[in-house]
């Protein structure tokens, strides 16, 4: 049995990798520019009062991708495969969430409220579908994904047609941007309270231990009373509510819907954090606060290559060489070489501390 200070060791060693690499971004940016760092209160659009740097604006701007990665682990955790259809199905729930506004003829408390949970529930369902493929047809996520990734965008045409309608109104502005006299822009709280309702849940149910059973090995975990399906269903479930909140972030931070462009490749970016994050790929073992931090690497990286100015065409080209050094280096086959080198090392300075001895 493991005493809570292995636990706790074995929880930090899983973060490792994402806070050296967030590490040796923030070193990097201070010895380029030590003004990077800075926050100033400027006034926006509206004439309110909001915090501004580039650490706000990463922040901020990886709301989105903060969410979705955290629904994303928990698939992947359950299921040992990626979603790759959470940015096409986001473009649908906004579609959803636009057709019931436009139904109401105009944005309120009560409108809004309706048009968010008639997305949520919509979401939940199309992620239900694909939640079906994999936990009762043994279809490949990344396969059965596909399918919403390739006509996602489409059925988001059919529900809304192509019209990119303008969305303005206190409660969206609010989202997208601040509350009026709080300067913190609003995505970011959007994304504690996701991580918290995601806490409690796991510290208040065995839906985290259930998760972790069920990718390590199914057979197991069904041996124990576990029901798989009804684990991956709801992991794929969790990342429908996830998608619906990042979509909002969306449309609310434009003012409009397109589907055409709403989180468009955020699918990637997503997998990659949750890589980045320390998570295993094949399902098991995750940590949510892993991934978060991944998402916020991969943020702090595109901003740092836009602030050196580099082309909009290349900034691609070298995430991807940053991110294959980072997701190597938190490898097992890496992290295994590692280990033993410091077993190693731990075991010659022990011989010769009781060389010393002796003599």
């Amino acid at each position: 049995m493991m005493n809570a200070k292995s636990k706790r060791f074995s929880g930090l060693g899983q973060l490792i990798i994402p806070l050296v690499a967030l590490g040796i971004l923030l070193v990097f940016n201070l010895i380029r520019d030590p003004g990077f760092f800075a926050i100033r209160i400027a006034e926006n659009n509206l004439g309110g009062k909001v915090l501004t740097g580039n650490l706000i604006s990463i922040i901020d701007s990886a709301s989105a991708l903060a969410i979705i990665s955290m629904g994303m682990t928990l698939v992947t955790a359950a299921c040992g495969g990626q979603d790759i259809s959470v940015g096409a199905v986001g473009a649908i729930s906004g579609a959803v969430f636009v057709k019931i506004l436009q139904a109401f003829g105009g944005i309120t408390g009560g409108s809004f409220i309706v048009a968010l949970l008639v997305a949520c529930l919509a979401t939940i369902c199309f992620k239900l579908f694909n939640g079906t493929l994999v936990a009762v047809f043994n279809i490949q996520p990344m396969i059965a994904t596909l399918i919403l990734y390739s006509c996602g965008r489409s059925i988001a045409y059919w529900i809304n047609g192509d019209a990119t309608p303008q969305l303005s109104s206190p409660i969206l502005n609010a989202i997208g941007m601040t509350i009026p006299g709080i300067p913190i822009p609003t995505p970011i709280f959007c994304v504690a309270i996701v991580g918290l309702l995601l806490f409690l849940v796991f510290k208040f149910t065995n839906i985290n231990l259930y998760t972790q059973s069920v990718g390590i090995n199914q057979g197991a975990a069904r041996l124990n009373g576990i029901n798989p399906v009804a684990v991956k269903l709801l992991s794929f479930a969790l990342l429908g509510v996830c998608v619906t909140v990042a979509a909002l972030i969306g449309i609310s931070r434009l003012g409009q819907l397109n589907h055409k462009t709403l989180l468009v490749d955020i699918e990637m970016d997503a997998i990659l954090a949750v890589a980045i994050g320390g998570n295993s790929l094949g399902g098991g073992k995750f940590k949510l606060s892993g991934s978060i931090l991944g998402a916020y690497i991969i943020q702090m990286l595109t901003t740092t290559l836009y602030a050196m100015h580099v082309s909009p065409v290349n900034v691609k080209a070298y995430k991807a060489i940053v991110i294959i050094i980072i997701v190597v280096a938190g490898s097992p086959v890496v992290k295994e070489k590692i280990s033993a080198l410091w077993k190693k090392l731990r075991a010659g300075g022990n011989k010769a501390g009781i060389s010393k001895e002796v003599g």
